[in-house]
């Protein structure tokens, strides 16, 4: 995740306080000094962070706060509530026109993803929304944009309008805009064309195609992993056409996340959706409040509760709880699970949206790449029953065997079972994180 070097940073020094029967001005002192800190290698924004820290400190220092019976939980509630107004406070919804079909008008610069985050748009626009949306080819510059979106349109079995790379911009979002109608289509999404920078002629193009379009939605999208850079790119946008929202693409990558939590404070333009994989089903709606609580390590319920309906079977979920309860998971319910989840997005993003599951021993080194699913699928089915059932009889032979028939080297079978055994553990105490231990621990989707 982004926020991962910022997580672990501001979870590691809220902890110091936590505890605390009382708290000193001296102690908030110290603890915003390091949230600061943080903050500030995470690549936000310094004046943002100023008025953070301010903001902070201001309420963490009062009367409510230093005289309730929990000083240290208090803090933490404020630091939340303020980094969660920071990212903009509540979910902004995108505009639905009265009078279809709502234009969407997609922006920004080439190599932020903006034609594969269009068609992510139009995908959750029809998975979450039953919407009916027209993808519009208006990118006629960049060499197989067009290509690009019309190859996105047959993966998603979803119509794209393209007029060629002759034609207008302008005149490609009148004409889609048309056909949408005629069609009945209740969204018009509309790719138009980036540049390597910022320049006049790009904008220029952009307000003629803005004036005929009157779009309902203006929508940025940008890079998370430039950082400050991304603020920069908004401003200029925002400045010249009037942004509704913004999307952040590859807010899963190695990123210090710093631009998701400066934009809503400098450009005052909600983040409304943020890419978080290479998949087409891998765009969300961005939840302040909840990613103020990923960020905090506790946890992401309401987003992994909405994963779930959407991808996990409800009976075979209730057989894995039971399974969980008497501890008889195996192989095969490893993998058939392993299928599940992995629809859901990467496994150590699911189980890092658990509450208290950052202090979960072992977290860390359960992690799944989806390229290695086809390795580990082979390593199981060349296991016989009884090793399937009870792994802790596969002895250094049973390990060569297998090997030898998934076509994998004895240490991945290792690995393999390493990881299993310390999935086992970690669940054992994620059923331990319960209160009602009476019971059982239920699955959040249940």
């Amino acid at each position: 995740m982004a926020f991962e070097g910022l997580a672990d940073r501001l979870q590691s020094t809220i902890q110091k306080i936590k505890g605390k029967g009382k708290v000193s001005e001296a102690d908030v002192k110290a603890m915003m000094r390091e949230v600061r800190l943080a903050l500030l290698e995470a690549d936000v924004n310094f004046k943002v962070v100023k008025e953070f820290v301010k903001n902070v400190n201001e309420r963490a220092v009062g009367q409510e706060v230093m005289k309730s019976l929990t000083p240290g939980q208090q803090v933490i509630k404020v630091v939340k509530e303020e980094l969660t107004k920071l990212m903009g406070g509540e979910e902004s919804k995108i505009a639905a026109s009265n009078r279809p079909p709502t234009v969407v008008m997609m922006v920004g610069l080439q190599g932020a993803g903006k034609t594969t985050t269009t068609g992510k748009l139009a995908n959750l626009l029809r998975k979450k929304y039953n919407r009916k949306p027209l993808l519009a080819a208006a990118d006629i510059y960049r060499p197989a944009a067009i290509q690009q979106l019309e190859t996105l349109g047959k993966q998603l079995s979803m119509p794209v309008f393209s007029l060629g790379d002759q034609v207008s911009p302008v005149e490609i979002a009148r004409k889609a805009i048309e056909h949408a109608k005629e069609e009945h289509h209740d969204y018009v999404l509309i790719d138009t064309a980036g540049r390597l920078h910022v320049d006049e002629t790009l904008m220029d193009e952009l307000k003629k195609v803005k004036e005929v379009a009157q779009p309902d939605e203006i929508l940025l999208v940008v890079d998370a992993m430039t950082g400050q850079d991304a603020v920069n790119v908004a401003e200029s946008f925002n400045e010249q056409l009037g942004l509704t929202g913004v999307v952040l693409t590859k807010l899963d990558g190695d990123t210090r996340g710093g631009a998701a939590l400066s934009i809503r404070s400098v450009t005052e333009t909600p983040i409304k959706f943020v890419g978080m994989g290479e998949k087409l089903d891998a765009l969300e709606t961005f939840h302040p409040e909840r990613m103020a609580s990923r960020i905090l390590g506790m946890g992401d319920v309401l987003t992994l509760i909405e994963k779930a309906q959407v991808s996990v079977d409800e009976d075979k979920a209730r057989e894995l709880e039971q399974k969980l309860r008497t501890q008889s998971f195996t192989f095969d319910d490893f993998l058939e699970q392993l299928g599940q989840v992995r629809q859901m997005g990467p496994l150590d993003e699911i189980l890092g949206m658990l509450p208290g599951a950052n202090k979960m021993k072992g977290l860390k080194n359960v992690q799944v790449d989806d390229k290695q699913i086809g390795h580990i699928e082979a390593i199981i089915r060349s296991m016989t029953k009884l090793e399937k059932e009870q792994p802790e009889v596969i002895n250094a032979s049973r390990k060569k065997r297998i090997a030898r028939g998934s076509g994998r080297s004895v240490q991945e079978v290792n690995r393999l079972l390493k990881q299993f055994d310390e999935m086992k553990k970690m669940m054992k105490q994620m059923t331990n994180m319960s209160k009602g231990k009476k019971k059982g621990f239920k699955l959040p989707f249940m």
